[in-house]
């Protein structure tokens, strides 16, 4: 399938709000275009100096048009997709453009995980202090708290390859362990700063007990 192409140096994962502020001159050409003609466009993610993966995405609502003509947009993703080739720019068009194939989204997750990844989510918030909204296990997919569990944009990235539930699932779960352990360790070595700072009664030894 050919769609054209806005490449970011940004991640949106299926069923995310990605709000656009358009200005250059080829962008408001995709948009138009999309507008008139009910299609999709693709944002293939910027990373490492290339573009392999990306997102489609479907525009929701033109929010705000410019005099000068730049547009604030609102779009929602939908699938994810590997680039199967770029062109620069789309015939007859200013925006470039590719032929994508679709990674099939599989929801193999089981409700066990789910939930021992939601807890851990719980506990990473309640030690960062950071108040959290506990979202129901049918609610929930790996995607849904995606940005919000302190993945770098590499491991963003990577997450959005995965096409099974499952595995994007371990990932997390991988990822919050290792990161809730990390904290911990934090709050253990701020907790022993704090003690060896504080005056503190000894008990003097009797130096009569000991026996070399």
């Amino acid at each position: 399938m050919k769609l054209p192409m806005f490449p970011l140096q940004s991640i949106f994962f299926p069923g995310e709000t990605v709000p656009l502020h358009i200005f250059e001159e080829r962008y408001k050409q995709l948009i138009w275009d999309c507008r008139n003609e009910a299609t999709t466009f693709g944002i293939p993610v910027y990373i490492n100096d290339s573009i392999h993966y990306g997102v489609e995405v479907q525009l929701v609502e033109v929010v705000n048009t410019y005099d000068n003509g730049e547009m604030d947009v609102t779009c929602v993703a939908r699938q994810v997709f590997r680039l199967v080739n770029f062109e620069t720019q789309m015939e007859g068009k200013l925006y470039a453009g590719g032929d994508v194939e679709f990674l099939d989204n599989e929801m193999d997750g089981d409700e066990k995980t789910k939930l021992f990844v939601l807890s851990k989510i719980e506990e990473l918030y309640g030690l960062m202090g950071v108040p959290y909204t506990t979202i129901p296990v049918e609610k929930y997919s790996s995607f849904v708290l995606a940005h919000k569990m302190g993945l770098s944009y590499e491991q963003e990235y990577e997450l959005l390859q995965i096409s099974k539930e499952s595995e994007r699932l371990a990932f997390i779960k991988n990822h919050l362990l290792t990161t809730i352990s990390v904290l911990q360790e934090i709050d253990r070595t701020k907790l022993t700063i704090k003690l060896n700072g504080d005056f503190k009664n000894f008990d003097p030894l009797d130096f009569d007990e000991f026996k070399i």
